[in-house]
């Protein structure tokens, strides 16, 4: 058994960039983790729980939501999370 990893593009891209992973935090202690509710129905109960959760063991946790899920970020809120945390973590729910 192989471990490749494959990554489907919902995009409709003819020819898929080629894209590695970002380097991933050893812990998230002593980070700002950014939560991002990109204003699906439920998401944020997910990031509620989350939330209580990361705060528990001393992370600090910042909250960020986009004004609808039917279009990407603003930069601005990009810009915003970027400049303030240190990871992300993105709540998708249906």
């Amino acid at each position: 058994m192989t471990n490749t990893k494959v990554l489907l593009d919902p995009t409709s891209e003819n020819a898929p960039a080629e894209r590695s992973l970002s380097k991933r935090p050893e812990t998230l202690i002593a980070l700002t983790v950014g939560l991002l509710d990109i204003s699906k129905g439920r998401g944020d109960i997910f990031l509620n729980r989350l939330e209580e959760k990361l705060t528990d063991t001393g992370i600090k946790v910042l909250r960020f939501k986009k004004p609808t899920f039917t279009k990407p970020a603003p930069v601005d809120l990009r810009h915003e999370i970027a400049s303030k945390c240190d990871a992300v973590i993105e709540a998708l729910a249906d």
